[in-house]
């Protein structure tokens, strides 16, 4: 039984993971929040109070101040808390220093998002071979449990997939991935999490058909179909962390990763990129100071923890899963719908946030009670679904199921065509006014 949990980050994904942790601190023991701010630990601390949501108080809940890219201090805080559990919601560049910090310790790490280097971006699948795969063999020789991608995309989808394979299919042909927001925040324009980590997933689409890596430029293979509960909505071909390891893990034809866009967002999306203004690399000024053109443009936008209190709406994320059972054809759709309303009233965050925060404290309460003290690196889907999804069930992550007639109108085709076919049918109409910008964000008015 492991105890003690040490959360480093202090974001929207991290206030939320500190709030279910506390919920559950019978379980977890002390849990700590550091991040290179302490104020911000501190006020996710003063939330956690004002919801009374500490369920035993004789354990402590406290805040430190870290660097998490300094190795020795990461590892002088995981042994000052005694912290045999560690959630890494920091910065994706964070992750290598976490992880060593872990292997030095013992401490379990787990965390949502795949390691990235400030100077690249969008790297050659499988992506995970550059860094966390590299120490999975040291993860297993020091008898170390390293959960990778344990949010909810990667993670919950991952647990999908693995879910499809053990419940639902004798033979799976395709897994679609499907992540929908149909929430309103009031903003011209804001991004749901770091803006910076944001922006970088959107420079190029590297996705898993036909059984290998294929490439298409970001934003020009759309969809429109009809989901469960928020109804029809745009979706566009995009890659993701958890491509990177269900190719690997997940013996099916082609797997596929669509998010929803509006019309606005792409627009303004196009216009920061074709100016260059989400570019991660240095630009020189006049006065011969180095900028960089995405960090600006992340300080020039709203904090995604100041969304929440206004957002209005409900997520939708997904898998849809083809394949055979009983020699059948069979489509299903599992997935998961939070209301942005109700995630305010319970943790005082916006959805995005709800649905990233409360898995990773889920994978730790399963290596608290053993369930998933595996004593290796695995990805997600690689562990037994079960446990997990009936713990989400009752953390407010509830899973729902669809069946879909195979080849039905309600059926969603994500076979790509060919290229010329699918930009002309990506295009998007705005609507813009310079003496009234919030033209472009408020709701259409029906005829």
């Amino acid at each position: 039984m492991k105890k003690n949990l040490l959360i480093i980050g202090a974001g929207g994904v991290a206030h939320v993971a500190a709030h279910k942790a506390a919920m559950y601190n019978d379980e977890l023991g002390d849990i700590c929040i550091a991040s290179r701010t302490l104020s911000k630990c501190e006020g996710i601390i003063e939330s956690i109070q004002r919801k009374g949501h500490l369920k035993d108080p004789a354990k402590r809940l406290y805040a430190r101040q870290i660097n998490a890219l300094d190795i020795p201090a990461t590892v002088d805080l995981i042994k000052e808390t005694q912290s045999e559990i560690v959630i890494n919601l920091g910065q994706a560049f964070l992750n290598m220093s976490v992880l060593e910090a872990c292997l030095e310790t013992g401490a379990a790490y787990i965390d949502t998002a795949i390691h990235e280097e400030p100077d690249k971006v969008c790297e050659n699948p499988p992506w995970y071979a550059n860094y966390e795969w590299k120490r999975k063999d040291r993860c297993m020789e020091k008898g170390i449990t390293a959960i990778l991608g344990a949010g909810f995309d990667p993670g919950v989808v991952n647990a999908y997939c693995a879910l499809a394979v053990k419940h639902h299919f004798d033979k799976i042909e395709t897994i679609d991935i499907l992540d929908v927001n149909a929430g309103r925040h009031g903003k011209y324009f804001a991004t749901n999490f770091d803006p910076e980590i944001n922006f970088r997933e959107f420079i190029k689409v590297w996705t898993w058909i036909d059984r290998r890596w294929k490439e298409y430029p970001t934003h020009t293979v759309k969809r429109v179909w009809e989901f469960p509960v928020v109804g029809q909505q745009p979706i566009y071909l995009n890659g993701h962390d958890e491509l990177h390891s269900l190719s690997k893990n997940i013996d099916a034809d082609s797997i596929r990763f669509w998010m929803g866009f509006g019309d606005h967002y792409i627009n303004v999306f196009t216009v920061l990129r074709t100016l260059g203004f989400l570019s991660h690399l240095p630009v020189k000024l006049a006065n011969g100071q180095e900028v960089v053109p995405l960090k600006v443009t992340k300080a020039l936008l709203p904090d995604p923890m100041t969304l929440a209190p206004n957002y209005t709406g409900k997520t939708c994320i997904g898998n849809i899963v083809k394949g055979w059972k009983d020699g059948k054809r069979r489509e299903l759709f599992i997935y998961q719908v939070s209301d942005h309303k109700a995630c305010y009233e319970e943790v005082e965050s916006q959805a995005i946030s709800y649905t990233a925060g409360v898995p990773p404290v889920a994978a730790a309460r399963l290596i608290a009670n053993g369930a998933w003290d595996v004593k290796t690196m695995v990805n997600v889907e690689e562990l037994d679904p079960d446990p997990f999804i009936a713990l989400l069930d009752q953390m407010g992550l509830p899973t729902d199921y669809k069946e879909i007639e195979p080849d039905s109108p309600a059926s969603f085709n994500g076979t790509v065509r060919d290229l010329e076919t699918e930009i002309a049918e990506s295009t998007v109409t705005v609507t813009v006014s310079a003496a009234d910008p919030m033209i472009a964000v408020r709701p259409k008015q029906s005829p």
